[in-house]
């Protein structure tokens, strides 16, 4: 099993962005609006809760959560902000070079482990893209995930080197 001593300080950085690239790419894709943006933005939140509470977890997956929740100093925020200070579309690319970066580093770092924490990274993505109605007029219409969402989600399989 990895953990965070398998990492020099720059790959663990990068492999704690990838936690917020994850549900980044998605509200990027196809912004929600201030309400939509604001649910997209908590989805991952019970995705780093549930998985303090599995009585299996994939030891990485704890790592990375304990670090990125004693984020205190305000690094995520930093993190946030290397992601979102451009345009949708950059913000949009941005995640996925990180997440293809994370990927390389896990395959090379914690082979064993790297396909757990891709598949729980994509599944932030999935909890992110299904937290708004996209295309709702005053709460009608509309649909769970947009078609740029199921784009991004694909592509998003495809930077973690899974199937879609």
């Amino acid at each position: 099993m990895a953990s965070r001593d398998d990492f020099t300080p720059e790959e663990w950085t990068k492999v704690l962005e990838s936690i917020v690239a994850a549900g980044l790419a998605i509200s990027a894709a196809d912004p929600s609006g201030w309400w939509g943006t604001l649910k997209e933005a908590a989805a991952s939140t019970p995705a780093l809760t549930q998985d303090k509470r599995d009585p299996k977890p994939n030891e990485l997956i704890r790592a990375a959560i304990a670090d990125f929740a004693k984020s205190d100093d305000g690094s995520i925020l930093a993190m946030r902000d290397r992601f979102t200070q451009a345009e949708p579309a950059e913000s949009v690319r941005r995640s996925l070079a990180s997440l293809r970066e994370v990927s390389a580093i896990l395959d090379a770092k914690a082979p064993d482990d790297a396909a757990a924490f891709k598949s729980w990274l994509r599944e932030i993505s999935q909890k992110v893209a299904e937290a708004a109605v996209e295309g709702s007029i005053l709460g009608f219409g509309g649909v769970r995930v947009s078609d740029a969402e199921k784009a991004t989600l694909r592509n998003i399989s495809a930077a973690l080197g899974m199937a879609p």
